[in-house]
């Protein structure tokens, strides 16, 4: 939300000229980038072998997962109120090297959850539209929705455009009556139905992950919110309460009114459970919400994949261009790289993209656990406004359940996973000394210059004043141009040349 406000290069200027996100709408925003309802939670059912397990994994998995990264997200994200987010933290625990890292990772990660919505959409409208099960008529859809949107995002027409508040309420509301509607009709035994020669361990586990996953992708904001020491965890947890409601509620009511086979529930079969329990009208309007839901989500992943690259591009380690913007505002180059890349993963199926994206994603989280370990242990006074209220060893066994349940998604990923999410990994790993190796030739532009601020010359401006705290200004001189040659020669096995 707000990234469309951002479209001056002085970002001192952005931040006087933007309203700060507060509570409710970072909820919103939240919500969005984690959830944005139940559409697609539906596969846990049948991949669980019926109701129990899904229901089980959404009362257990917050609890192992959600809570341990939201409050991870917490402590960081106010202890580096910036807009870069994780690649910030993973840059002043471990440099710029495997910041770089993490932010390929994640952005290639976004880019496949990317490609899900237009596939989740389709999947809604074919309960309507038989024809969108033809690849004849599904290809060139999946093709025009994803240009359509991206036009959308180039226009600068992202989720405020309705506000990210009512878009929630409109997507939900349909739910929450067919809940009431399916309560003369529940019976609890069939809660508890489940078949586990049916059950495919893999698909729940991808599925329950991908539902709960994304805590960290508001931190991408963090300068944009009001008071963030006391927003950041309010709206994190009015965030889990709501995702975690948003899945039990449908679920409950359509395992428990309909005696449905757990085959049934696929992709888009919450329209079919509406019609069931409410009649024609509630199926079209969880279509609708689908469809809505879908919008919101896309574009607000697009949004967020997009100036991540280009607050990546400002840090120093992406070519300026991928910092230009339209006479929107908008990230015009990052906006385009994103959307290629959906309209390639966009043909693969639901699954496959699924494993990809929670694959790379299992990765780049691991990596920020092991970062905010690092920094209670290297920076213990470092200035956090909110701090999680365990010592050293308690944040550890906070972090482990979660770092084990990341494995457990790893080592399930098919051989197909591994090769194409080890392609990405050694993609990313030769790009950064590439990409210094470029600079130095100067064959391109780094604006790497507007972030370091020299610490020897106090009366330099500095960006972002109204950030004055330690942990603020300890990522600068980790982005100077000196360190990041420092870093690039102790993990390049190139040798490459150290930046001037």
């Amino acid at each position: 939300m707000g990234e469309e406000g951002m479209v001056s290069d002085d970002k001192s200027t952005v931040v006087k000229a933007n309203p700060k996100l507060t509570v409710l709408p970072l909820i919103a925003l939240i919500f969005y980038e984690v959830s944005g309802g139940p559409f697609g939670v539906e596969d846990s059912v049948r991949a669980g072998g019926g109701p129990l397990l899904s229901l089980l994994g959404f009362l257990i998995f917050p609890l192992i997962w959600s809570i341990p990264e939201a409050l991870v997200t917490a402590e960081l994200a106010t202890s580096f109120p910036e807009n870069g987010g994780y690649v910030i933290w993973i840059s002043s625990a471990f440099g710029p090297f495997w910041g770089f890292q993490e932010g390929f990772w994640k952005w290639f990660s976004g880019v496949m959850d990317n490609a899900l919505y237009p596939v989740l959409f389709l999947d809604y409208l074919k309960h309507s539209f038989p024809i969108f099960n033809n690849l004849i008529a599904r290809i060139p859809a999946l093709l025009g929705i994803t240009v359509s949107l991206t036009y959308l995002n180039y226009r600068g027409l992202h989720i405020v455009g309705f506000s990210a508040v009512s878009l929630a309420a409109f997507s939900l509301f349909p739910f929450l009556v067919m809940g009431i509607l399916s309560i003369p009709r529940i019976k609890p035994k069939q809660w508890l139905v489940v078949d586990f020669k049916k059950v495919e361990w893999r698909g729940y586990f991808n599925s329950m992950f991908w539902n709960l996953n994304y805590w960290d992708k508001a931190s991408t904001l963090a300068g944009e919110v009001e008071n963030p020491s006391k927003t950041f965890p309010k709206a994190l947890l009015g965030a889990v309460v709501l995702v975690v409601s948003s899945y039990l509620i449908p679920l409950l009511a359509g395992t428990g009114a309909l005696n449905s086979s757990s085959s049934e529930w696929t992709d888009g079969y919450f329209a079919e459970v509406g019609m069931l329990i409410g009649g024609f009208w509630l199926k079209w309007w969880i279509q609708a919400a689908a469809a809505m839901s879908n919008l919101g989500l896309f574009e607000a992943e697009m949004s967020g994949d997009a100036f991540q690259l280009l607050g990546m591009s400002e840090m120093g380690m992406l070519p300026a261009i991928f910092a230009s913007r339209s006479k929107n505002g908008t990230p015009t180059v990052s906006i385009l790289c994103s959307a290629t890349g959906v309209i390639f993963l966009s043909w693969m199926s639901f699954q496959e993209i699924l494993e990809f994206l929670n694959f790379l994603y299992s990765i780049g989280m691991l990596l920020e656990f092991a970062a905010f370990i690092k920094l209670r242990v290297k920076k213990p006074d470092l200035h956090r406004p909110y701090r999680v209220p365990l010592q050293t060893f308690g944040v550890t066994m906070l972090c482990l359940p979660p770092a084990l349940l990341l494995v457990l998604v790893m080592c399930l990923a098919s051989v197909k996973t591994f090769v194409v999410s080890g392609m990405v990994i050694i993609v990313g790993i030769f790009l950064y000394p590439a990409l210094v190796h470029a600079r130095n030739r100067k064959w391109t532009q780094f604006d790497i210059e507007q972030l370091v601020v020299p610490s020897n010359n106090l009366d330099v401006p500095q960006p972002h004043q109204e950030v004055t705290d330690e942990a603020s200004v300890s990522l600068l001189p980790v982005l100077k141009p000196l360190e990041i040659g420092r870093e690039l020669s102790e993990t390049s096995m190139e040798g490459v040349q150290k930046l001037e």
